[in-house]
């Protein structure tokens, strides 16, 4: 008995705990959220609207124990992208060894770089905003134009 529980209680310190590494995806303005993700373990679950195309602002925070552990050194809280009917790409800051090489990576490839794998679920929402272009279903005309000012 007293064998079995030294062995659990030693399995359970062993564990690594679940990280929370969280992330959120805004537009440049930092008005309107396109997207977020967190890890639960080696997985970064992530949510993205998928019918928004342009630049973006993606932050990323630490909980307190990552940041005593030093879990991602090189992360920083801040990045540069774009968001491209789902798919999302950051930009790597200037004088780290991958930015000029590689340019803009991928979502998945940058948190490769973490040991993370990605996994995406869809929002659910659809995002409209003036401006945007607006893709009409496949059989239906597509709208260029802006409705006309109704004046009194």
């Amino acid at each position: 008995m007293i064998r079995s529980a030294l062995l659990v209680l030693t399995l359970s310190a062993l564990a690594a705990p679940a990280q929370a590494l969280k992330m959120s995806v805004w537009d440049r303005e930092l008005q309107t959220k396109l997207g977020d993700g967190e890890t639960v373990g080696g997985v970064f679950t992530a949510r993205l609207v998928g019918n928004y195309q342009g630049p973006v602002v993606v932050l990323f925070a630490l909980s307190d124990d990552e940041k005593l552990r030093g879990t991602y050194p090189t992360l920083k809280t801040r990045y540069d992208g774009a968001l491209d009917d789902g798919q999302l790409s950051l930009q790597l800051p200037a004088g780290t060894d991958r930015a000029a090489a590689n340019g803009p990576l991928t979502l998945a490839k940058f948190l490769n770089l973490y040991k993370l794998r990605l996994t995406l679920q869809p929002t659910g929402e659809t995002l409209s905003l003036p401006g945007l272009k607006v893709i009409a279903p496949a059989g239906a005309p597509a709208s260029t134009q802006a409705p006309a000012r109704q004046g009194k």
